[in-house]
């Protein structure tokens, strides 16, 4: 059962919003999401934050300008996430067009686990290509090995001190980008962006691992400009990767601030416009979504998860190269086969979630306040998901584990309001030292490994640390909403302005509530529930999402205000995501 409460706002500050001239009705919603000021809705690049407040941008750019300038190689270390292919892809085609001589390797997470090890460095000395496999991509046949004289990470190292010391034992020097929380010691790289770490006073801690890289190409294009590079010619527009930018950010799930709004307002001008990589384009057209149309739902739920499903079963080096390429066929044919994998990965999936809801069938997830969770046949590439879902349904911290090749057991783990799942972990590893082999993360979500026989001792200790940061009121799921709307409100214009606005997380997507007769039902394409619902304020059209369960007579429902195109037509429906009594 949920609770369902209306999102607090302050009153005063909704009637200075409305007196700038918006909508009352988006005022209220603006300043229920911390609006202040209606400044702070103009996405304009030019509002975006300067790098000259992120912490060592300015000494990157220094360190790969002289890199360029000596023709260095720089290697790109990227993650295997849609964060760290969008960086990898935002470093690989902003550094070429500067005139870096750089590639990419990108780890297999089955393979050699997460971040810069000392395994990836010493493949990268080698001059072994991508995640170790065979020679593919920037290098053309029979070219010599790219030997790195810089490994530069993104999306990853802030907590890579072992791989750190590695590359500086072997002669290469290292610079990271990363965006996730530091641990108790940096590592000694040559120079450290992120906003996260110690000293860094940079407005927006939400930059997403691609921001941080594209922030340095700012910094560096900069160092270049006053260097002189680019005399009598034209500079390099890296307003080109903000639809990467837009994408990794969205995907990655970060807060959306103001600055990150920006960046993903300007990115998905790019993709409504058709300016968008060939990638982005083929990813779109696979899921038969128009990219005219394109939202921060398509980037997440849409062209994210195909990119992530090349990390989970396979290699993100393919969807890096479905980044990189400019070539339309070519993108094409990578795009298919990421669809293909990601249907692949939702079978994967669903077979997961029957057989962890068939183990809790043997108790009462409310019992705990967490849960932990491990079955021999789970993949370990998709864990994360199946924690995320199962979280959805029992409103715990859940952390669900597979077997790793090494045999000891991979988890991932994703957590509700309350609970900072990092520190939770960090607590956990202070109180039994020995329990947790290694862990990072955000607040809502992070990794870790332990060895098989000690996971009941385990779960034991998180659940006594969820214990103590819960209450029982947070394991109540709560379902906010914007209030109730007046009939004057039901209406197109306002639900295109509301689509036009950049919704998700920290700035979630208005949702109201009301009480509706159910005129009509039926299901339609087998998994969706289409209705007709009658209020006061008129009859509407609307639509529930995956759920062919029947309504009752009446419902008190919560949704959302959608546009419908049919035809060419357009007519105003309601998304019913939550009726009371579910």
């Amino acid at each position: 059962m949920s609770k369902i409460i209306q999102r607090p706002f302050p009153a005063d500050t909704s009637r200075l919003l409305a007196q700038s001239g918006i909508a009352p009705l988006l005022a209220r919603v603006y300043a229920a999401r911390g609006i202040r000021d209606p400044a702070q809705l103009d996405t304009d690049i030019r509002h975006l934050l300067p790098f000259t407040l992120l912490k060592n941008a300015e000494m990157m750019a220094g360190l790969l300008a002289d890199a360029i300038t000596d023709k260095k190689k720089i290697l790109i270390v990227a993650d295997y996430d849609a964060d760290g292919a969008t960086a990898c892809a935002v470093g690989m085609r902003g550094l070429s067009a500067l005139g870096a001589r750089v590639d990419f390797i990108v780890p297999n997470r089955f393979e050699y686990g997460y971040g810069l090890t000392p395994e990836i460095v010493r493949l990268a000395a080698e001059g072994s290509p991508r995640s170790g496999g065979a020679p593919t991509g920037v290098l053309p046949a029979g070219a010599k090995r790219f030997e790195p004289d810089i490994l530069l990470t993104v999306d990853n190292g802030i907590a890579s001190v072992e791989g750190v010391a590695e590359a500086k034992r072997l002669g290469m020097q290292v610079l990271v980008t990363d965006h996730h929380l530091p641990g108790d010691a940096l590592p000694d790289a040559l120079c450290i962006v992120n906003p996260n770490q110690p000293g860094c006073t940079f407005p927006s801690k939400n930059l997403a691992g691609v921001g941080v890289m594209f922030y340095v190409l700012m910094a560096l294009r900069a160092e270049m400009r006053k260097r002189g590079v680019f005399a009598g010619k034209a500079e390099p527009n890296l307003g080109n990767l903000l639809d990467l930018v837009a994408l990794g950010t969205v995907a990655d799930v970060v807060r959306l601030d103001d600055n990150n709004r920006i960046l993903v307002q300007q990115g998905l001008q790019r993709i409504r416009a058709g300016r968008s990589c060939a990638g982005i384009r083929a990813l779109l057209r696979v899921a038969r979504r128009p990219a005219a149309q394109a939202s921060a739902y398509e980037l997440g739920f849409i062209v994210g998860p195909r990119l992530n499903a090349a990390g989970r079963l396979e290699d993100m080096s393919l969807g890096i190269r479905c980044l990189l390429t400019d070539d339309d066929t070519e993108a094409g044919e990578i795009a298919a086969r990421l669809d293909a994998l990601n249907h692949e990965r939702r079978s994967i999936e669903a077979d997961m979630q029957d057989s962890a809801l068939s183990t809790l069938d043997a108790f009462d997830p409310a019992d705990g306040f967490s849960l932990a969770l491990f079955n021999e046949d789970w993949h370990q590439g998709v864990i994360g998901i199946l924690a995320s879902r199962l979280k959805d349904k029992f409103h715990r911290p859940v952390i669900a584990f597979a077997r790793s090749q090494t045999g000891e057991l991979k988890g991932s783990g994703r957590s509700i309001a309350g609970l900072h799942l990092r520190d939770a972990l960090d607590l956990v590893s202070k109180r039994h030292p020995q329990l947790i082999l290694k862990f990072g993360g955000h607040a809502m979500a992070a990794g870790l490994s332990i060895f098989e026989a000690d996971l009941n001792d385990f779960r034991a200790a998180f659940e006594t640390v969820a214990q103590e940061l819960l209450d029982a009121e947070a394991l109540v799921k709560t379902v906010a909403t914007d209030g109730t709307l007046d009939a004057s409100e039901f209406t197109l214009s306002i639900a295109r302005e509301l689509q036009r606005q950049v919704w998700g997380q920290g700035f979630p997507e208005p949702l109201f509530e009301g009480d509706f007769r159910v005129q009509t039902q039926r299901v339609v394409g087998e998994k969706h529930l289409k209705l007709k619902l009658s209020s006061p304020a008129g009859s509407f059209d609307a639509i529930r999402f995956f759920s062919a369960e029947p309504a009752p007579d009446t419902i008190h429902a919560v949704y959302s205000l959608s546009v419908n195109e049919y035809n060419g037509n357009e007519a105003l429906q309601l998304i019913v995501r939550h009726w009371a009594g579910d």
